[in-house]
């Protein structure tokens, strides 16, 4: 009775669920609310939360959608992503990257919705998908050696000493597509080198508290988190100083530091020989912003060997400007505070919502509750150790509480065991 006062109750909340819409959208002009229903109630309820998370100029999670389906599969994920697709003017042809966990369904409808659309795969959770058969520090090691180099030659080295140390796993990996999960085969047009789906995680992480909630408490604690994620960046962005992103800055200032110890050849035109301590050779086109290491072309923000180029271009009389003007505008401190600009209105108590005139109510879909607890912990892979917060009683003697004898406790003794302690 108790949750059900702190929380609401689960069926009556779908009754009011078109006015929680309602005043969603009056408070706040331009929010998109889809409400989908079948005219035969069928899965469990509350459901399933889907979300699509964008990276933001400072590399951190930008919320921009989330829903609660009946559960993951390729209906929901259509659902999802065409609503997706309307409120970012999507289309057939848009060239947008999206990064999945390989979710069921997610890939289909991807591919079904946004076919020229570049996918990429969490690395974590293919590599996930590789130890059920192939497991071992190096071979993890070794995989993730393949997907952060970012040219071809080295890719093509790290995978031979991948075959070298596992060919299964070898074959197993060779069957994705690199396009999918390399750094190495990544065009560039998502200005971001990032392999993994964390920052998704990261959000659906803290979004476990309100799972098992009634519908419209779920929604409203995601909303409210966001409301406060937003205010929290806007601290963050009022102590910040410069012209780039405090990533951006972080990632320049550490390439600026290593340009320093190149070695430069100019050709005469646009373009440079840049030699590194370890000899490693590149050539930095300045015309076209890119470098043969392919760190430039990926992230949009100049590598060592191309702010070595700079440098060089500076020291002969020539103007270049100074490295931060190279750098895309997505990492500009502007354009980051910028997508904060828009923020969440509060809204009223359900006794404020405006009425909907709809003549049908909602109902809640058919909820089988499942035998045992509800799980709320996530789910640990195979391999990985269960960390305890038990101290452990491994090699320690009993001592009785009753006698001071060693070897039982109070329950079974019977005056038996060591020698007492008692004085």
């Amino acid at each position: 009775m108790a949750k059900q006062y702190v929380y609401g109750d689960y069926e009556k909340q779908y009754g009011v669920l078109r006015e929680y819409a309602m005043e969603l959208k009056s408070k706040n002009p331009g929010t998109t609310v889809k409400i989908d229903v079948e005219t035969e109630p069928n899965g469990p309820f509350p459901g399933q939360i889907l979300t699509a998370v964008g990276l933001d100029s400072n590399n951190g999670i930008y919320p921009v959608a989330y829903a609660i389906v009946e559960t993951k599969n390729i209906n929901s994920w259509t659902w999802f992503l065409e609503h997706l697709g309307d409120d970012l003017d999507l289309n057939s042809s848009s060239n947008f990257t999206f990064i999945s966990d390989r979710q069921k369904g997610i890939l289909a409808a991807i591919e079904k919705l946004f076919p020229s659309a570049e996918q990429r795969f969490c690395l974590r959770h293919v590599y996930d998908n590789m130890k059920l058969k192939h497991k071992g520090d190096e071979l993890r090691e070794a995989v993730w050696c393949c997907g952060k180099v970012y040219n071809i030659p080295k890719f093509n080295r790290a995978m031979e000493k991948l075959k070298k140390l596992n060919p299964e796993a070898h074959e197993w990996l060779s069957k994705i597509p690199a396009k999918h999960w390399a750094r190495s085969h990544f065009s560039g047009r998502a200005l971001t080198d990032s392999l993994t789906n964390n920052l998704c995680e990261v959000f659906n992480s803290k979004l476990d508290e309100a799972r098992d909630k009634p519908i419209i408490t779920c929604l409203e604690y995601i909303r409210e988190y966001l409301t406060k994620r937003i205010v929290n960046v806007h601290k963050v962005l009022d102590k910040c100083k410069g012209s780039l992103s405090t990533t951006a800055t972080t990632i320049l200032e550490n390439n600026k530091t290593e340009a320093s110890k190149m070695r430069v050849l100019f050709n005469g035109a646009d373009k440079y020989q840049v030699t590194g301590l370890w000899m490693e050779q590149y050539v930095v086109n300045l015309k076209e912003r890119s470098c043969t290491c392919r760190k430039w072309d990926i992230t949009s923000i100049p590598c060592q060997h191309a702010i070595a180029a700079m440098y060089d271009k500076m020291q002969n009389g020539s103007e270049c400007g100074d490295p931060e003007a190279w750098v895309s505008k997505c990492y500009w401190l502007s354009t980051w505070n910028a997508m904060y600009q828009h923020t969440i209105d509060p809204i009223n108590g359900r006794s404020m919502w405006p009425r909907s005139d709809c003549p049908t109510t909602l109902l809640p879909p058919k909820h089988h509750k499942q035998v045992g607890r509800p799980k709320k912990k996530r789910k640990r892979a195979v391999d990985e150790p269960i960390q305890s917060t038990k101290l452990s009683r491994k090699h320690l003697t009993v001592t009785c509480s009753k006698c001071h004898n060693k070897g039982h406790n109070a329950r079974t003794c019977k005056g038996q065991g060591g020698p007492s302690e008692a004085g």
